[in-house]
């Protein structure tokens, strides 16, 4: 665990050290300690981006764990378990397990001074994302509210960091620009307090984006990449395809969409090859987007590029992505004169949704309607 703060879970010592346990482990049989192993092994892959080992690992220990019988490593192998598929795209089977964690979770009984995460408390953030992303913005807003209120009652450094972080994506994802720089800083200055240097690349990202998005586009630009260089150069891939595409979204408040477009298309290889797909559907429409800055002479491939972001929200049934996409998609058509056709794309999806209605999608998606409906 001390290599695991100060180097990153993603370092190859740490690596080694659960390696080394596994393996005495095994020489004893099925024992209770074995799960402890492949979790820190779990964490490792996950980390590097290796989701395809990761998901194995998390599976394996979920069979074990449930012929052990041990009902609060229950609740961390279900949230690691509802991490990796979230991570994949699979947001209805994360849904489930990350849920499953939270049913058997009792704050009364945490243990955080005995592990580097509170499984938890990670449970309910990554299912705030989750909802958010299945199109249930205020039922994620409860979760993310509650994760964060327990947390802060709480002095462990790196629980607060992993909550702060998660609460950072859950307003990234949001477009609340001021509450995500408020988590990213609080990341910071913990993260300087207690000489965690992982955090800081981790926050630096987010702090970019915000700034950049501000109308501090050279500064943001400046920020947002030295968090995605230090995260790689310590072998963290996970969510690295989302980091870059903040990365690219600062390029494009800064005036420079044809560098972001380069930054997308680093984001979309990294993405196939790690299987790391929770924000596709955004690379893409993020991509058609940055291509219309450009110049309008690429309405066509943008338009490719919005149908491409609507596939991948469809096959993952990602409700808050759909959306997203089809406002983007609508207001071109709006542009090209298809009024008839953005409204039948737009309606349906918005439609759809039963709460939330005052949050930024939402409301950007029904003055389009009613732009669209006049």
């Amino acid at each position: 665990m001390p290599l695991s703060a100060t180097r990153g879970y993603a370092a190859p010592e740490v690596a080694q050290l659960y390696r080394r346990a596994q393996a005495l482990c095994q020489r004893l049989g099925e024992t209770p300690q074995l799960i402890p192993a492949l979790l820190g092994l779990w964490r490792f892959y996950s980390i590097r981006g290796e989701l395809g080992i990761a998901r194995e690992l998390a599976e394996q220990c979920l069979l074990l764990t449930q012929r052990v019988g041990d009902p609060a490593r229950l609740i961390v192998v279900h949230d690691v378990l509802g991490e990796t598929l979230f991570f994949l795209g699979e947001f209805l089977r994360a849904r489930a397990h990350l849920e499953q964690a939270v049913a058997l979770y009792d704050p009364q009984r945490r243990r955080p001074h005995r592990a580097l995460t509170d499984p938890g408390l990670s449970s309910l953030s990554m299912l705030a994302g989750n909802l958010w992303i299945l199109g249930y913005p205020a039922q994620a807003q409860q979760q993310i509210t509650t994760a964060l209120r327990q947390a802060e009652a709480l002095t462990h450094p790196h629980v607060l960091a992993g909550v702060w972080l998660i609460a950072a994506h859950c307003f990234q994802l949001w477009r609340d620009v001021r509450m995500t720089q408020v988590q990213a800083e609080a990341i910071m200055t913990v993260a300087t307090e207690q000489g965690l240097p992982v955090w800081l690349s981790e926050a630096a990202v987010f702090v970019g984006w915000a700034q950049a998005l501000q109308g501090q586009g050279a500064a943001g630009v400046a920020r947002s990449q030295h968090g995605v260089a230090t995260r790689k150069a310590v072998g963290s891939d996970l969510a690295q395809p989302v980091y870059l595409g903040m990365v690219a979204e600062a390029h494009a408040c800064a005036g420079q969409p044809t560098t972001g477009l380069t930054v997308l298309a680093d984001a979309l290889v990294l993405a196939n090859t790690t299987g790391d797909r929770w924000g596709e559907a955004e690379l893409h429409r993020l991509r058609g987007t940055l291509l219309l800055a450009v110049s309008a002479d690429y309405a066509r491939e943008a338009e490719a590029c919005f149908h491409q972001a609507l596939t991948v929200a469809r096959r993952q049934e990602a409700k808050a992505w759909e959306l997203r996409t089809a406002t983007s998609l609508s207001r071109l058509w709006q542009q090209q004169g298809k009024r008839a056709e953005a409204y039948a794309l737009l309606a349906p999806i918005y439609g759809w949704f039963t709460e939330g209605f005052d949050t930024a999608d939402l409301q950007e998606a029904k003055i389009l309607l009613e732009e669209l409906a006049g």
